[in-house]
């Protein structure tokens, strides 16, 4: 569909595009060559290069399929070398580069010269949601991280979707994510690690073969029993020509404007989608807040969360990567969510995998003392003398609510455990007593570690300083 849109364009425009895709690419490499891991920040020494280029030169001498972990886990300098010398990944480059350059120059001027039906953007609407929640719901929620099981129906209809968006098979994807759940922000094991920037994070990294980004599929062998999935990624190539110029184009000959669907449910729908998908990635890496985990560079972003579909509260989904929810307050934006538990309502979903609420809780309390910690030290240091005594009292109050936190933290962990011993013993028919039993001490525990929030919050309020969430 690309390739015969593009050539309907003048000489020189697409002459104008060819040089600008080169140049992106390079300033990709570029970027790349210049990331150095904290051990290389200092200039090498005339022997230490020549130590490197013998381990480079054995390196390469080695099939890079047999030898790959190795070099990523024993050998990081070789495994540096190899992203900074990573060949043009030629397919995924020229889609990545050429299809928002095609979007540039043809959206606007068939806009400008077309008149556009209310059917064909409402075919464009429909394929926006479409194609997204297929990453969503399909690619993400339901095969990487199985957080719910769905009829084959649910299951095909995501999967065609997501072979509309074109972010690759379903085991690619998928192998990929995981190792990034695994080994998140590591610079070398991370596919789409933030600590390399922006640019890696969001579309570099498919641009050049990196060594992160070859997968060997072990991590996934739920996904490749699967008939239909290892159909799909032998044929993908098909599949992609298939969905997106012969679906998108009999729709368009069904509403009666094939061209005016190509290019925008076509063409303009994969441009959008695909950075929608990568602002995951990118973005939500950088900006917004974590209130469940500062281990790792995830954030919950609202506004980012409305372009992809639900999600952008990217901080509690990888504290709690198996819940089918990413938003999981009531009043957060994720229609991912809202469609699989239509879904199952329907009878097409089930399993749906939750984090219970006092689990949450314990988690954004536990964050909040954490933050609470860190600000005492901040203002300590920003605050004059004569405030001194008000914060040492603070500081009193802060250690004295997290003390009892914790020994309500360990008693929780006891009912937890007296809970699966319970169900062990003769209560083991008689499940909903052993519910019964324990309702009681949850709610008690759930309501003091409420308790310990509001305190938390009260306790800033009285110094005048607002607590970052």
């Amino acid at each position: 569909m690309i390739t015969k849109i593009v050539t309907t364009l003048p000489k020189i425009g697409m002459t104008k595009a060819l040089q600008a895709a080169s140049a992106l690419i390079n300033a990709a490499g570029a970027q790349t060559k210049r990331f150095q891991p904290a051990a290389q920040n200092q200039k090498a020494s005339p022997s230490l290069a020549t130590e490197s280029a013998a381990k480079v030169s054995s390196a390469k001498a080695i099939n890079p399929s047999t030898q790959l972990n190795a070099n990523l886990s024993t050998n990081p300098e070789v495994a540096e070398w190899q992203f900074r010398h990573a060949p043009i990944n030629w397919i995924p480059a020229a889609v990545l580069i050429a299809t928002p350059l095609a979007a540039a120059i043809i959206t606007p001027w068939y806009l400008a010269t077309h008149k556009v039906s209310a059917p064909v953007w409402g075919v464009f609407g429909a394929f926006m949601v479409w194609t997204g929640m297929s990453i969503t719901g399909g690619y993400h929620r339901l095969m990487a991280h199985r957080a719910y099981k769905a009829h084959p129906i649910v299951r095909n209809f995501f999967l065609l979707g997501a072979t509309l968006a074109v972010q690759g098979s379903a085991f690619d994807w998928c192998a990929g994510h995981r190792i990034h759940h695994r080994h998140v922000d590591d610079p070398i094991q991370d596919p789409y690690s933030a600590k390399r920037g922006f640019w890696f994070s969001h579309i570099g990294w498919m641009l050049r073969e990196y060594p992160s980004g070859q997968f060997d599929y072990k991590n996934i062998p739920d996904l490749t029993k699967d008939k239909i999935l290892q159909i799909q990624h032998k044929y993908y190539g098909l599949w992609v020509l298939a969905t997106n110029v012969g679906l998108v184009a009999a729709v368009g000959w069904l509403l009666g404007d094939v061209w005016g669907t190509l290019v925008l449910a076509g063409l303009l729908r994969l441009v959008l989608t695909h950075h929608f998908t990568f602002f995951i990635n990118s973005l939500c890496h950088m900006f917004g807040s974590r209130p469940y985990t500062d281990t790792n560079t995830a954030r919950d972003n609202f506004f980012l969360a409305l372009f992809t579909w639900g999600e952008g509260y990217h901080n509690y989904h990888h504290f709690f990567q198996y819940d089918f929810r990413n938003g999981v307050k009531w009043w957060q934006y994720d229609p991912t969510k809202w469609l699989i538990a239509a879904f199952a309502k329907l009878g097409l979903a089930s399993e749906l995998r939750t984090v219970d609420d006092l689990t949450i809780k314990h988690a954004e309390v536990q964050m909040q003392f954490k933050q609470a910690q860190e600000s005492i030290e901040a203002l300590s240091q920003d605050n004059p003398i004569e405030v001194a005594a008000k914060f040492h009292q603070f500081k009193d109050r802060i250690k004295f609510e997290y003390g009892n936190f914790m020994q309500t933290v360990e008693e929780w962990k006891a009912l937890k455990t007296k809970a699966v011993e319970m169900k062990k013993t003769d209560f083991a028919n008689r499940l909903h007593e052993v519910d019964e039993v324990l309702k009681q001490d949850y709610a008690r525990i759930e309501q003091q570690i409420l308790m310990y929030n509001h305190n938390l919050k009260r306790a800033f309020r009285e110094v005048g300083y607002h607590q970052a969430s």
